[in-house]
C-alpha cells in the first residue's frame, strides 16, 4: 500500500487517501478501523482508494455470479475476494474511485436505510458536478444514468458502526464487467464518467470534491 496521505478535518472526520491500493491490504485496515471505533479510540473516519484489478463476492451468495473461472481471473492478473458485505460480486479496478466510511452511525442518527440514501446522495452530487445526472432505482442500491449503472453499494454494519462502502465509476476499464454479472443483475449494463461525458478527469481533484461532501454530510454530529 502506498503510504498514507492523511488528512483531518475539524468537522469529526478523518478522510484517509490510500492511493492505489491492494483490495486485501484496505480490507485489513478497515477491519481494523472499524473495531477501533466500535470501542472509541479513533472518531469517524472514511478511506478514499483506488484499486488493482479485483473481482469481490459478497455475502448474497445467488447475486455472486462469475461468468470465468478462477484460473481465467488469475491468468488476468485480477484478484478474487469473498468478503462480508451486502450485495453480490463486484469489481474495481485503477480509474474508479471507492470509499469507505468507517461512522458510528447511532451518533450521527442514522439508521441502515438513511446511511444508505446518504451515501447515494454524495454519489448524485458528486457526479452532477463531473456533468452527470444520476439517480436511484427502487431496490437496487447504487446509482444508475437511465438503465445504466455507474455506481455500487456495499456496505456492513456491526455494533452501529460501517465498514465497506460505494465505488463510482470514473475513467475505469468497463471490461472487467464482462467477466461477472454485476451485484448479480442479469442484463445490467455498466458506465462511467468518461463514457458518458468524453472527458478524463483528475482523480486528485474528484477526491478533493468528495471530501467536501463527505464532511457536509458526515462531518457533524447528531445534536
Amino acid at each position: 500500500m502506498q503510504r498514507l496521505k492523511e488528512t483531518i478535518e475539524e468537522h469529526h472526520l478523518t478522510i484517509r487517501d490510500c492511493g492505489l491500493a491492494e483490495y486485501r491490504e484496505v480490507l485489513a485496515l478497515q477491519h481494523q478501523l472499524q473495531e477501533q471505533r466500535r470501542d472509541g479510540r479513533i472518531g469517524d473516519t472514511v478511506l478514499m482508494v483506488e484499486h488493482p484489478a479485483v473481482i469481490t463476492l459478497g455475502a448474497r451468495k445467488s447475486a455472486n455470479k462469475l461468468l470465468v473461472s478462477g484460473a481465467e481471473l488469475a491468468r488476468r492478473k485480477i484478484d478474487l475476494v469473498e468478503i462480508r458485505r451486502g450485495g453480490g460480486a463486484t469489481a474495481h479496478n485503477p480509474g474508479q474511485l471507492v470509499f469507505y466510511p468507517i461512522l458510528h452511525l447511532q451518533e450521527l442518527g442514522l439508521d441502515v436505510n438513511r446511511y444508505v440514501r446518504t451515501l447515494e446522495a454524495i454519489g448524485i452530487e458528486l457526479l452532477a458536478g463531473l456533468g452527470v445526472a444520476s439517480g436511484r432505482r427502487q431496490g437496487f442500491p447504487g446509482l444508475w444514468v437511465g438503465e445504466k449503472k455507474i455506481a455500487s453499494i456495499g456496505v456492513r454494519v456491526s455494533r452501529f458502526v460501517t465498514c465497506h462502502g460505494m465505488a463510482i465509476n470514473i475513467q475505469n476499464d468497463l471490461s472487467i464487467f464482462e467477466l461477472m454479472v454485476p451485484c448479480g443483475l442479469d442484463g445490467v449494463q455498466m458506465t462511467s464518467v468518461q463514457t458518458e461525458t468524453g472527458k478524463v478527469h483528475d482523480m486528485g481533484q474528484i477526491k478533493s470534491q468528495l471530501s467536501g461532501l463527505l464532511i457536509r454530510y458526515f462531518g457533524g454530529r447528531k445534536p
